[in-house]
């Protein structure tokens, strides 16, 4: 580092946060990451158990090329830092009437178990299905997922490229009307349709384009040794070995303007940091809140983060399992959807909901533990509104039925200090109301409302699930590329710039790959 890097503070260290620093290490700046919380990685949390630490937060990695891509760009190999195995089967479902079905990153074989599981006809509804889905995540993925900047104008060019996708858009549907449309049989339905939860939202009200989450899950579904909390650690530990400063357990009070530009920000300490750039890892909605001061209220347009994503109430315990065979990644479904997502959307706890259980210790070419298991229950919640929040021992009693109603027997019973409900959300998460997943994905304009990396701050920047393009840990890491590509745009240093001499003839490029110039630097 010379005496011309820029700095950079980083307020938050979940995905997003680990990514950008770690981008802008790789282009020379000096990075300082603030965090409250005692550890790294947000919502990718663990805690501990007496089996070892479980998984309380993400469980699913996807779009392993984005994670990978964070290691090469720091010229270090992912493979040196974490040991990550690929599931053959993306998940095992359960219905109360006793039938299952495992669904796998192999298409041929997933068409054959729908085959096995609900009839040819089904089966051949599967594969106009997947293939919609490929065609969407392949047209909307430059435009939207990969801009930094995403618009209408963007979208409707790939239409006009592919008149096919206004078809597979099915602009006046939702996702729910999509499927109606698609399956006969109502299980396969439902199976689909939880994929609007991935981004906070419900089949009922989520636009039938968010069928397309089905690809990135077929393409790949990848456990971490460990622990999703373990992705974590080693994100920290790599911007630490290249030069990051980490301050966990400090939070900070607020982001500082003097002049229109953002100048750095002021701990709960009373301390006070610097910096050319700021960039927040947390949700929006805490800086239109006035949750970091006054001088970011207006940095993005609180409208849109008005409408807030779905909570979870999660489940994190070690303990014996006895019932029906689990994989790593399993889903025991309600009977009756509506009987989920219906309060929810009042603001209501669910009557009753589908299960998602993460059996921590259980993947492929993994034998069956013998001893106490780490396991992570979710169901899906209404964020902390108007309405009372749900009592604790409530929300456990209907969580430990639902899994009896399924033959299931825990030994011990998780008590309510392995529950985490959406009141304990708002807590960690400040300004979230207990959402985890941002700003609402309904409606098809929704992607175009979320806030992107540039603010209206100068010298303030986004970045993590509560901004563009979304919730889930790739997508958050990949706003970290959109936040580093935005500071750099804005700071004008391109990595194809050449060193320049000053009038003094002192060297002013940046000590990185391709002599990139600083603002000082003649133009």
């Amino acid at each position: 580092m010379t005496e011309h890097g820029k700095t950079a503070i980083v307020v938050g260290s979940g995905a997003g946060g680990l990514a950008t620093a770690i981008r802008l290490l790789s282009l020379g700046f000096q990075v300082t990451v603030f965090d409250a919380l005692p550890h790294p990685g947000g919502k990718m949390r663990a805690v501990d158990s007496d089996a070892g630490p479980i998984d309380a937060g993400p469980t699913v990695l996807t779009m392993i090329e984005e994670v990978s891509d964070l290691f090469s760009v720091l010229n270090e190999k992912i493979s040196d830092h974490l040991i990550l195995d690929r599931e053959p089967i993306v998940a095992r479902h359960f219905w109360r009437d006793g039938s299952s079905l495992d669904l796998f990153s192999d298409p041929v074989k997933s068409a054959a178990a729908i085959r096995t599981f609900a009839g040819p006809v089904e089966a051949q509804a599967f594969g106009a299905y997947r293939k919609r889905a490929q065609r969407l995540f392949d047209g909307f993925r430059a435009p939207v997922m990969s801009s930094a900047n995403p618009g209408p104008l963007g979208s409707a060019k790939a239409v006009v490229q592919n008149p096919r996708l206004l078809l597979d858009i099915a602009p006046t549907k939702t996702l729910d009307r999509l499927l109606s449309s698609t399956f006969q049989d109502p299980r396969l339905r439902q199976l689909f349709g939880r994929y609007a939860t991935y981004v906070g939202g419900s089949p009922y009200a989520a636009p039938a384009l968010l069928s397309l989450i089905w690809r990135s899950e077929e393409a790949g579904v990848w456990r971490v040794k460990g622990g999703m909390h373990g992705l974590a650690k080693a994100l920290a530990a790599l911007a630490a070995r290249h030069g990051a400063v980490f301050q966990f357990g400090q939070k900070v009070q607020s982001l500082n303007v003097a002049q229109g530009q953002m100048k750095g920000v002021t701990l709960a300490n009373g301390g006070k940091q610097v910096a050319d750039v700021v960039v927040f890892n947390g949700d929006p909605k805490a800086l239109t809140d006035g949750m970091l001061g006054p001088d970011a209220t207006q940095s993005v347009d609180a409208k849109p983060l008005k409408d807030r994503s779905l909570s979870a109430n999660v489940l994190s315990f070690a303990a014996h399992w006895t019932g029906p065979e689990l994989l790593h990644h399993n889903v025991f479904f309600t009977e009756d959807p509506r009987e989920e997502f219906d309060p929810i959307a009042q603001g209501h706890a669910p009557k009753s909901a589908t299960l998602y259980v993460c059996a921590q210790d259980r993947g492929a070419h993994r034998p069956t533990p013998n001893a106490a298991e780490r396991f992570e229950i979710i169901e899906n919640a209404a964020p902390i509104g108007h309405s009372k929040s749900e009592d604790s021992s409530q929300c456990l009693n209907r969580l430990q039925m639902s899994l009896q109603s399924f033959g299931v027997q825990l030994g011990p019973q998780p008590g309510l200090s392995a529950l985490t409900q959406p009141q304990d959300f708002a807590q960690m998460f400040p300004g979230s109301q207990g959402s985890l997943y941002g700003q609402s994905p309904h409606g098809m304009t929704a992607a175009f409302k979320r806030p992107t990396a540039r603010t209206k701050v100068p010298g303030l920047y986004l970045t993590g699930g509560g901004c563009h393009p979304g919730a889930g840990v790739p997508m958050a890491m990949l706003s970290g590329r959109h936040a580093v590509d935005t500071i750099m745009k804005d700071l004008r240093l391109t990595l194809t710039s050449q060193a320049t001499d000053t009038p003094g003839g002192t060297s002013t490029a940046f000590p990185i790959a391709g002599n990139m110039q600083s603002q000082s630097s003649p133009s």
